[in-house]
């Protein structure tokens, strides 16, 4: 019955590859749980070059955290990089699951606590690790991803160029 519950709240969403789900400085609305395709969140700098936060495959929750919790404007952009399909909920649905049936805001702050531990494993990454070992690790948080993306989504993720990468994958 809460499993049902649940599911009723949540609306179905496909995006074409390229699509935009979120823009930076508007409003993240929804959270979104990818069922098929792949996610991607950036930012942009004014120059144009585009930093990759994360991706999000399947199974794996995505929003821009701060704005969807906050009602802030947004940081940071979501694109399909795949064409993706997603289950979404809205806070204020989310906000009436946590009265209704607790144990989801429980569900959600282990999800959100996760998410901010994954952030800041990611951080220490990028000052700690060199660039082989920071692909051998997005291979082991992304399996199989490589082959379905292209290479200079993952550079832009380990912030190298996609001749670097290409000179990484060889030596592997």
């Amino acid at each position: 019955m809460e499993e049902e519950y649940f599911l009723s709240l949540l609306e179905y969403k496909n995006i074409k590859r390229g699509g935009l789900l979120l823009e930076a400085g508007r409003i993240s609305k929804v959270l979104s749980f990818v069922t098929k395709g792949c996610l991607r969140t950036f930012s942009t700098q004014e120059n144009g070059i585009e930093h990759i936060l994360t991706f999000a495959p399947e199974n794996w929750w995505c929003s821009d955290t701060l704005s969807f919790n906050t009602n802030a404007a947004a940081n940071y952009s979501i694109d399909a990089l795949e064409d993706t399909e997603m289950l979404q909920i809205t806070r204020d649905k989310i906000e009436v699951l946590y009265e209704k049936v607790p144990k989801f805001e429980r569900f959600f702050r282990i999800l959100f606590q996760n998410g901010f531990i994954m952030q800041q494993q990611r951080i220490s990454s990028e000052l700690e690790l060199t660039a082989h070992q920071k692909y051998l690790k997005f291979e082991q948080l992304y399996p199989g991803l490589e082959k379905r993306i292209a290479q200079n989504y993952i550079a832009s993720y380990l912030g190298i160029t996609p001749v670097f990468l290409s000179m990484l994958r060889k030596r592997k």
